[in-house]
């Protein structure tokens, strides 16, 4: 999850549009307040934060955030030319910035970046099952050795059975552990993520087993 906190709705929409097409999941924000409220109950993997903020602004956000011992990746959006805001952002800890105005693809470029800077070597692991190939470290996804691009949800959805296989899912369990407690919808949520996550898998996509009544697992290798 990335966390755009930018008071511009035209340019919030657009960033999270822009992530959301790469195959991450993203939540925006208009200022300091509801992003303080969404981090009590969520810690995203990374945030994009404007400096000029309606009330608290993103450099006092930023402060409070290393204070309180958050290390959560931090990436600034200064005015174009304001090399102090840029240096101060470094100095509290900022991961990266963007000097505005930037174009999308600028935008999601340094995320990668930053993301697969701050991941730990340690956990880079291939995971494998019936003809499918996850690369953790990279987050490339391969089935019967064609890559698959799956959207943020559908890449956590198959991690979570090839990581369990034989195990079975109840629909609200995997709401919790992939949509979060705090995600309000309905269990046919998880069926339609299935559904395209088997689509896009082909072949290899009839390892994902339907358990009537209950839910859904990983079954046997085939």
């Amino acid at each position: 999850m990335i966390y755009c906190v930018e008071d511009d709705s035209g340019i919030r929409d657009l960033m999270i549009y822009t992530l959301n097409a790469a195959g991450f999941e993203a939540k925006g924000f208009l200022d300091g307040a509801s992003f303080w409220e969404a981090l009590r109950k969520n810690t995203p993997e990374l945030v994009l934060l404007d400096i000029m903020l309606p009330g608290e602004d993103g450099i006092s956000i930023l402060k409070r955030l290393r204070e309180s011992g958050n290390n959560v990746p931090v990436i600034m959006a200064t005015a174009k030319g304001t090399e102090y805001d840029k240096v101060i952002g470094l100095d509290l800890g900022a991961d990266d910035y963007l000097a505005k105005p930037f174009g999308m693809m600028e935008m999601l470029s340094r995320v990668k970046a930053v993301l697969r800077r701050v991941s730990p070597v340690s956990q880079s692991e291939v995971l494998l099952h019936s003809g499918i190939q996850m690369d953790t470290a990279q987050h490339i996804v391969t089935a019967d050795g064609a890559r698959v691009e799956l959207t943020y949800k559908e890449y956590e959805l198959l991690r979570k059975f090839i990581e369990n296989p034989g195990r079975v899912f109840t629909r609200d369990q995997l709401l919790t552990s992939i949509w979060g407690d705090s995600y309000i919808g309905e269990t046919r949520t998880v069926d339609v993520h299935i559904g395209t996550l088997r689509t896009k898998l082909g072949r290899c996509g009839d390892c994902i087993e339907t358990v009537r009544g209950v839910g859904y697992r990983l079954g046997a290798e085939k």
